[in-house]
C-alpha cells in the first residue's frame, strides 16, 4: 500500500524527474505521428531504414534542442528541421515536401491548441501544473496522440492526396515558398502565444484562434491547389498543342502516302518485272525512311509518351533535329509515371543528352539518331539509350564529363558536367558512354 501511495505521489505532485523522462519517449512518438502524417498525406512507400533513420534524426535534434536551446528557439529549429530531412530521406521534390510537412505539423498543432485550454478547465489546473506533473501531463500528450492517430487514419481512408507540378516557374515559386515560410512562422508564433499565455484566456478567444489558424491554411492550401491546377493545365494546353502539331504532319504524310499508293505499288512492279532487285532494295530502303517518320510521329504521342513535360521536350527536339535533317528513329516502351527518378532531374539530363546528340549528328555525313526508352525487368531498371552519327572519331569518352571540356571552340563545356553532377546526386543512376566506327552512345540506367 505504501508502494502505491509512494506512486501516487510521484505522479500527482510537481517532479521534475519524472517529467523529463517522459520527454523523450514523447519527442520520439510526436517525430512518428507527424511522419505519418505527411507519409499519408503524400502517398510515400518509404522502407523502414528511410523511417527509422527520420524519426531517429529528428529525435536526437529535438532531444538537443530541449536541453540546450532555450524556447522559441528551439521550436524554430525544430520545424524547420522537419522539413528538410523530410525532404532529404524521402527525396520528393521540395515544394511537395514543404508543403506535406508544414500540413502535417500544422493539424499536430491545431490539435494542441484546441484540446489545451478545455482540459486546463476541465481539471481546473494551470499550465505550470501542466508542465510539472506527471500524471496530467501524461494524459493530456495521450489525449493529442489519440487524436492525431484518428486523423492518419481518416487521412489514409479518404486518400488524400497532393498533386503538385515538378516543376514550377521561379516567380510562382517564390511567392509559394513564400506563403510556406510565413504559415510556418505563423504557426510557431500562435502556438507559443497560446501555450504560455492559455491561462488568461477564455475558452472562447482559444477557439476562435484555432478556427482563424484552421480558415488561413485551409484558404491556403486551396489557394496552391488552385496554382497547381492553373500550372498543370497550362502545361497540358502546351502539350495538346504540341500534339496538334504532330497529327497535322502526321494526316499530311498518310495523305500524301494515299495520292501516292498506286504509283508506288507501279514503281514496285516494275522493278519485280525486270527483276532489279538492287533498284527495289534502293526503292525499298527509302521508302522505308518515310515510313519511319510516319511511325515516330505515330510514337510522339502524350498518351505514349505519358508525362507532358517530356513529351514537349521531345517533340520539340525531334522537330530541332528534323530541321538540321536528321533521321530520328524512336522506340518508346517505358511508362514514365513509374521513373524511378525526379522527373526535372531526368528532363535536364535527357535535353542536354539530346543537344548534343542533335549537334554531332548534324555535322555528320550519315545524320541518324536512335532513341530507345524501356523498361528492363530482368535486371531492374529504365533504360534510356540516344546514339547518334559523328564526325569526331577521336572524342576522347573519358574526359568529356569533365568541366570546361568540350569539342567546340565556343562552347563552355558545361553541358555533360551538369549531367556528371545530377547523376552523382543520385545512387541508382549510371550513364555508360561508348562510341564505335559509326555511332556514339550514351545509355541511361536507372535502377530499381
Amino acid at each position: 500500500m505504501e508502494i502505491l501511495n509512494n506512486i501516487w505521489m510521484a505522479v500527482s505532485t510537481p517532479n521534475e524527474s519524472l517529467i523529463n523522462i517522459i520527454a523523450i519517449p514523447a519527442v520520439i512518438i510526436e517525430n512518428f505521428l507527424i511522419m505519418s502524417l505527411f507519409i499519408s498525406i503524400l502517398h510515400i512507400s518509404a522502407n523502414r531504414y528511410k523511417k527509422i533513420a527520420y524519426v531517429l534524426t529528428l529525435s536526437a535534434i529535438g532531444i538537443f534542442t530541449m536541453y540546450f536551446i532555450p524556447n522559441p528557439f528551439n521550436i524554430f529549429i525544430n520545424y524547420f528541421a522537419s522539413v528538410a530531412i523530410a525532404y532529404f530521406v524521402f527525396k520528393n521534390s521540395l515544394l511537395k515536401t514543404t508543403i506535406s510537412a508544414i500540413i502535417a505539423l500544422t493539424i499536430f498543432n491545431l490539435i494542441g491548441i484546441l484540446i489545451l485550454n478545455p482540459y486546463l478547465t476541465i481539471f481546473h489546473i494551470e499550465t505550470s501544473t501542466l508542465n510539472t506533473i506527471f500524471i496530467y501531463r501524461l494524459l493530456y500528450i495521450s489525449i493529442m496522440y489519440l487524436f492525431t492517430g484518428l486523423i492518419i487514419f481518416f487521412i489514409n481512408n479518404i486518400n488524400l492526396k497532393i498533386e503538385s507540378p515538378e516543376n514550377i516557374d521561379r516567380k510562382n515559386k517564390l511567392i509559394i515558398f513564400s506563403n510556406l515560410f510565413f504559415g510556418i512562422l505563423a504557426i510557431i508564433i500562435q502556438s507559443i502565444t497560446l501555450f504560455y499565455y492559455v491561462d488568461t484566456l477564455p475558452n472562447i478567444i482559444t477557439f476562435l484562434s484555432f478556427i482563424s489558424l484552421l480558415a488561413y491554411f485551409a484558404i491556403s492550401i486551396y489557394s496552391l491547389t488552385r496554382v497547381f491546377k492553373l500550372i498543370l493545365t497550362t502545361r497540358k494546353l502546351e502539350s495538346a498543342e504540341a500534339y496538334n502539331n504532330t497529327l497535322r504532319i502526321l494526316h499530311d504524310n498518310v495523305r500524301g502516302f494515299k495520292h501516292d499508293f498506286d504509283n508506288i505499288v507501279t514503281t514496285i512492279g516494275g522493278y519485280i518485272k525486270t527483276n532489279d532487285m538492287e533498284g527495289l532494295k534502293n526503292y525499298y530502303s527509302q521508302l522505308e525512311d518515310d515510313c519511319q517518320r510516319v511511325n515516330n510521329l505515330y510514337i510522339l504521342n502524350p498518351d505514349i509518351v505519358n508525362n507532358d513535360g517530356i513529351y514537349n521536350l521531345l517533340t520539340k527536339k525531334y522537330y530541332e533535329a528534323e530541321r538540321e535533317d536528321i533521321k530520328v528513329n524512336i522506340t518508346f516502351l517505358l511508362d514514365l509515371s513509374t521513373l524511378h527518378m525526379k522527373i526535372y532531374e531526368f528532363a535536364r539530363i535527357l535535353g542536354i543528352l539530346l543537344d548534343n546528340a542533335i549537334e554531332a549528328s548534324s555535322e555528320s555525313t550519315e545524320k541518324i539518331i536512335n532513341l530507345s526508352f524501356r523498361d528492363d525487368f530482368r535486371n531492374s531498371r529504365q533504360l534510356i539509350t540516344i546514339e547518334n552519327t559523328y564526325s569526331n572519331k577521336d572524342v576522347n569518352t573519358d574526359i568529356i564529363f569533365e568541366k570546361g571540356v568540350s569539342g567546340k571552340d565556343d562552347h563552355t563545356g558545361l553541358g555533360l558536367w551538369e549531367v556528371c553532377k545530377l547523376i552523382k546526386k543520385n545512387n541508382n543512376i549510371n550513364l555508360f558512354t561508348t562510341k564505335d566506327d559509326k555511332f556514339f552512345k550514351q545509355q541511361l540506367e536507372i535502377y530499381y
